[in-house]
């Protein structure tokens, strides 16, 4: 969003995020990262919930800020110049505190969402399984009740975070009998007996997050700690689409920017054939093509936090959080690619950040949903809302000569 559209107060946010990403990451902890020396930087967190940049979005009540997505997308755009990893890991208390924050009772919003903003427990989303991840009705893992207590049994693969969570949010089948909506529940798992983690991957990029993958055995889980109702995990499910894809999308931003503002700047500096780069077509219209690719997504990103925050969840909601992660995140690709291509084989290299950041962009467009995923949602929803609603604009059908031949409107 441009400084001129923004209110004092997302400003003084997005100033405030940015100067947490000049003075408050080191270079060193990127390249450690990057190497898998380091393996979940909880440090990171902390540094950001004594900030007051964590939960944005929830009450101050719960240590939050009472903001609403206008302003978290604002800080998500700065925080995703640092790549990937840090971004979602700083996404995962706006997105496991959806959950509690929308679904959850006082208690576990004491208990859980507090320090959770407050920066002392740290989470992860366990949805993700090993025989398929957008197929969420197809989860293994069960949790069956016993008294006061679910006793679950199952894993969970490609869980961002799960290194150094002491909290999961876990999708669990607890219906066996059926195969509908109605056989998932979510649940609050504390990490602790029964819970195992394994740090597994030799991940192409998004490094040093504790992405890994987590197994419960027999854990005994209170029933205190449902999240929503019992079999009732869609409906949360559903409004949890919302900060995955909109943390994915604004974090994209920020990744995309960053290698464009890189690129832009070598070709101001190199000179060939006795001129600078930026001289040449070739490079200046890759610039210009992924300035606007970046600022129409951009434009898309923020219009729909601004639907989320006059409508909150929708059908209409859902296509357009599913549009803005589907164009954000392959905007980012295209961007990050153009800018190597610009830089030629030196962008190819370690010298720049560049072949960093196209490890990470690859990622963000199949995690939190694949953008195949995101098409068939955006598809499904237009024809619903299209053909559902009689539309009171102008029926442009008729302005051809031969519109009204019925004949030759066949469909069968």
């Amino acid at each position: 969003m441009s400084d001129c559209l923004m209110t004092p107060k997302q400003r003084s946010l997005r100033d405030e995020a940015r100067a947490f990403v000049r003075e408050g990451v080191s270079r060193q902890l990127l390249l450690d990262m990057d190497a898998e020396k380091t393996h979940y930087p909880r440090e990171y967190l902390q540094k950001l919930a004594e900030s007051h940049l964590l939960g944005l979005r929830f009450a101050s009540e719960w240590g939050g800020r009472g903001l609403d997505w206008s302003h978290e997308v604002l800080a998500l755009e700065e925080i995703g110049v640092l790549g990937s990893s840090l971004a979602c890991l700083y996404s995962l208390p706006s997105i496991v505190g959806e959950a509690i924050n929308t679904f959850g009772s006082l208690e576990q919003k004491e208990k859980y969402l507090k320090p959770v903003i407050a920066g002392k427990l740290t989470v992860a989303e366990a949805l993700t399984e090993p025989r398929g991840g957008s197929d969420f009705f197809g989860a293994t893992a069960t949790m069956k009740r016993d008294g006061d207590f679910y006793i679950l049994n199952g894993q969970k693969r490609f869980i961002v975070g799960a290194e150094g969570a002491d909290l999961f949010l876990v999708y669990a089948r607890s219906n066996p009998d059926v195969s509908s909506h109605k056989a998932i529940s979510a649940l609050l798992v504390e990490r602790g007996e029964g819970v195992e983690v394994q740090h597994v991957y030799g991940l192409m990029g998004t490094r040093g997050g504790g992405t890994g993958r987590v197994y419960f055995r027999n854990v005994s889980v209170s029933v205190k700690n449902l999240i929503g109702q019992e079999h009732g995990a869609y409906e949360v499910f559903n409004q949890m689409m919302i900060p995955e894809r909109m943390t994915s999308a604004a974090g994209a931003l920020g990744l995309a920017r960053a290698a464009l503002e890189i690129s832009t700047r070598y070709a101001d500096r190199r000179k060939a054939f006795g001129q600078k780069i930026r001289e040449f077509e070739g490079v200046s219209f890759k610039i210009a093509e992924s300035l606007t690719r970046l600022d129409a997504a951009r434009a898309l990103v923020h219009e729909t936090a601004r639907i989320i925050d006059a409508i909150g969840n929708s059908n209409y909601v859902r296509r357009m959080v599913s549009e803005a992660k589907k164009f954000a995140t392959e905007t980012a690709w295209a961007v990050v690619n153009d800018a190597m291509q610009v830089m030629g084989g030196i962008g190819y290299t370690n010298v720049y950040p560049i072949e960093r950041l196209l490890r990470d962009a690859r990622l963000m467009t199949i995690w939190t949903g694949t953008n195949e995923i995101m098409n068939l949602v955006i598809q499904h929803e237009y024809y619903r809302e299209l053909l559902s609603c009689p539309s009171s604009a102008r029926d442009v059908e008729i302005d051809a000569l031969n519109s009204d031949i019925e004949g030759e409107k066949v469909y069968e």
